[in-house]
């Protein structure tokens, strides 16, 4: 029956998530609260024994502060490298304003850094030189989206791309 429980209140916050914009409702917090939440009823509602329950959880605090601290990382060398003015030197190059030649070249830029960078860094890299391009809110968002996809082909079409794609290869 706690299984049952903890399944309807996953569900639930899902189903508050996907309403975001209906109910004036951060995504962000419901999904703090819906984890916390559920790993905090977790042992009171399962026959699960607590040392599992506390293995289980320390893993994904540990997967998770990964992530963080590589994006904590990586962002914080995108910013150094910004203060220093190296994107805008890069940028200054680029000198069309025609949106299809500057999406052909920032993708193409995306597509071959990626399998040097893993794909979360490149794309991380290319939003910050996109956003110092004077570009209007829907063209960014494009440009975005377009880098988001030529850093995933770019690792997947190299061997030396992500762990994944040498397995692959």
């Amino acid at each position: 029956m706690g299984e049952i429980t903890l399944v309807v209140l996953f569900v639930f916050f899902y189903c508050l998530i996907i309403f975001e914009h209906l109910i004036k409702i951060n995504k962000g917090a419901v999904a703090i609260l819906a984890g916390s939440m559920l790993w905090m009823l977790l042992p009171f509602i399962t026959t699960l024994s607590s040392d599992f329950i506390h293995q289980k959880l320390f893993h994904h605090l540990v997967e998770i502060a990964s992530i963080i601290f590589f994006l904590k990382g990586a962002m914080s060398i995108v910013e150094i490298i910004d203060s220093c003015h190296g994107i805008s030197l890069i940028t200054d190059k680029i000198k069309t304003r025609n949106f299809v030649s500057l999406m052909w070249i920032i993708s193409a830029i995306a597509f071959f850094l990626s399998p040097v960078l893993d794909n979360l860094t490149t794309a991380i890299v290319m939003i910050s030189f996109i956003r110092k391009i004077n570009l209007k809110s829907m063209e960014v968002k494009i440009l975005a989206s377009i880098v988001i996809i030529a850093a995933n082909a770019g690792g997947a079409w190299s061997p030396i791309g992500d762990v994944t794609t040498t397995m692959l290869w």
